[in-house]
């Protein structure tokens, strides 16, 4: 039997560069929740893939760039955490906007480090290959690479060929979780995520980015099934009839589609109850960063 090797892979880039997909993709199973609106990703995520005696432990990243409030600060710092504990980097850069102001300060804040780092140029199925290698040499006068790939993480071409180079790179030595686990996350904050996910995806532009959503029960019935009562936090009162709809239709459709995809990850019927509450101050609430796994400064 093939020694065993065990690494976590923090996977840096941009807002919206497809680390979220990214991940979903390699660990096999929707961890992190996906939407167009920038900065959907707030906490590190942990997703653990398998590949032979390999164990690769993938840190999903928020987005990295200049942050104006708390918890885009907070955001900020949990990244540059996860890469700076990390055994590699995998910096996953949205080829078809090429180098913009924020891969430039991730390239920046990488230096010269002697972590072992990989360029991924995503997002490869829109954008003509001919621009693809002279983009990576753009990138490589910033910052050395120890390898380079061309992937889409929608579609998954390239993704394989990563995840196996990652694992001929990380150390020797045990597993550092049981076989059958793909994440460190709590069922109930992939719960609120999920939630959160279709007020993204169902509200578009209509709703502001300042939302969240909080578990507040979740049982395991005796059934088989989950009961799940979950807040959505609106730092204003004008938000509430957006996200509730007329006679509530649209909570109702938010509810269905986020049932749906908690009852895939657990695997069990789920009873899921949705409250909208506001909560002017919940991005300064420090019990609400600890939710998100996210460290609270002032």
């Amino acid at each position: 039997m093939s020694e065993t090797r065990a690494g976590t892979i923090a996977i840096l880039g941009a807002p919206n560069a497809g680390k979220s997909t990214l991940l979903n993709r390699l660990v096999g199973t929707k961890l992190a929740i996906v939407s167009p609106k920038v900065q959907t990703t707030r906490a590190r995520l942990l997703g653990i893939a398998l590949r032979g005696p390999v164990q690769l432990i993938f840190i999903d990243t928020p987005g990295i760039f200049a942050p104006k409030r708390a918890l885009e600060r907070a955001m900020v710092a949990a990244a540059w955490t996860g890469a700076h504990e990390a055994d590699a980097v995998l910096l996953l850069v949205d080829a078809a906007r090429g180098l913009d102001a924020d891969t430039l300060r991730i390239l920046e804040g990488l230096g010269t480090g002697k972590t072992y780092t990989v360029l991924a140029l995503n997002k490869i199925d829109r954008i003509a290959r001919e621009r693809l290698l002279p983009l990576a040499a753009e990138l490589g006068k910033h910052r050395r690479f120890d390898a380079v790939f061309m992937i889409s993480s929608a579609t998954g071409d390239g993704v394989e060929d990563l995840a196996e180079h990652l694992a001929q790179h990380v150390p020797t030595g045990p597993w550092l979780f049981p076989e059958d686990q793909v994440t460190d996350a709590p069922l109930r904050l992939l719960a609120a995520e999920l939630v959160r996910e279709q007020v993204f995806l169902q509200l578009h532009q209509e709703l502001p980015y300042a939302v969240t959503v909080e578990t507040d029960e979740y049982e395991e019935r005796k059934d088989g099934s989950v009961r799940i009562s979950a807040t959505i936090h609106v730092a204003r009162e004008s938000h509430r009839p957006i996200v509730l709809g007329k006679g509530g239709t649209q909570i109702k459709r938010i509810g269905a589609a986020a049932r749906l995809e908690i009852a895939r990850l657990v695997g069990r019927p789920v009873h899921l109850f949705l409250h909208v509450k506001l909560s002017e101050r919940w991005a300064e609430d420090r019990e609400r960063y600890a939710a998100m796994r996210l460290e609270f400064e002032k």
